[in-house]
């Protein structure tokens, strides 16, 4: 394929791929299809990511050759190679003050006390907790969904692919298995394939120095959240959250009564939840024209059913239908 420039063979020519036993004569020809020496079987070389319906052409067969494009990935993974390791090194790395964010040290350290409790000694399986519970959850949905950072950013079909090759070696630096690639092995993992044992090492050490750290405490957690929303504190739409927690609330308004009702919950609570919920749907029904927050609510309401209840409902995966208004 690297001679079709050579042979000045331009866009659109006909290419005929010929199998045969005996020696093509030497003569002219008026039509691909005329030659009898040569098989009856056409072939069109077309871009691998385009399906044609060759059904009005049986004779035809579309070829798919994703190897002719290796090249020039390559070279485009050499081109944002230092961007792609500045990014994974800045995620996972403890600059500038080589210390981890608090909430990520206060975390882990929950992770590793809830491990210790349980008695499980194995660190692959923390291991696959901090993976599972930050890198993953988080920073993957990040790398593959930059829009949801900037919101001046469309991400094109073409886009998307590329991040998701940028997000699988993500989630293979954090992987614990080997990994055994092949030249049948798809092409985005054979890309970073000889990079992965060093990301491994890098990840490893990024654990290790986080636990090396000193422990936070509740009192410096709770300084350093109260310091970030007073830097946002104009960017938060206060009653749009306030809606969609109580949207969650109705959507498991049964399973949460039920649960108060099993841990002997105070008779207060359930009213005050109760309380919440018929104001919520009187606001619903008028058509959001009343703003809500803490105040329409009443301070107590909102301070008791929205901060100290603490229950989980009862389903696998849960998310936020969140607001388009709501900054996150």
């Amino acid at each position: 394929m690297n001679i079709l420039d050579d042979k000045r063979v331009g866009d659109g020519a006909c290419i005929k791929v010929i199998t045969t036993n005996v020696h093509a004569p030497l003569r002219s020809q008026s039509s691909v299809k005329d030659d009898e020496n040569f098989a009856v079987k056409y072939f069109h070389l077309v871009d691998p990511d385009i399906d044609i319906d060759l059904s009005k052409h049986p004779e035809k067969k579309a070829l798919k050759f994703k190897e002719m494009y290796l090249t020039k990935l390559l070279s485009t993974k050499v081109a944002v190679h230092s961007f792609v390791e500045n990014l994974f090194r800045s995620i996972w790395g403890l600059l500038p003050n080589n210390k981890a964010p608090l909430a990520v040290k206060y975390f882990f350290d929950f992770l590793d006390a809830q491990a210790e409790r349980k008695k499980i000694t194995d660190p692959d399986v923390l291991h696959i907790w901090k993976t599972n519970s930050l890198l993953l959850r988080f920073w993957v949905n990040i790398l593959k969904n930059p829009n949801f950072v900037f919101s001046d950013m469309e991400k094109t079909p073409h886009l998307d692919g590329c991040l998701s090759v940028i997000a699988q070696a993500f989630m293979d630096s954090f992987s614990l298995a080997e990994q055994h690639l092949g030249k049948h092995s798809p092409t985005n993992k054979l890309l970073y394939a000889k990079d992965i044992p060093q990301y491994k090492q890098e990840v490893k050490s990024y654990y290790n120095l986080v636990k090396d750290q000193t422990s936070i405490s509740n009192q410096e957690l709770k300084t350093f959240l109260q310091e970030e929303s007073k830097k946002h504190q104009n960017e938060f739409n206060e009653s749009a959250a306030l809606r969609e927690l109580c949207k969650y609330m109705l959507r498991y308004f049964s399973e949460v009564s039920a649960k108060l009702e099993q841990t002997d919950a105070p008779e207060r609570l359930k009213e005050d939840m109760q309380n919440v919920k018929e104001l919520f749907e009187n606001m619903k029904r008028s058509g959001w024209q009343i703003p809500i927050g803490p105040r329409d609510l009443g301070e107590p309401h909102f301070r008791v059913v929205l901060l100290r209840m603490r229950v989980r409902p009862p389903t696998r995966h849960c998310a936020f239908n969140m607001d388009p208004s709501v900054k996150r």
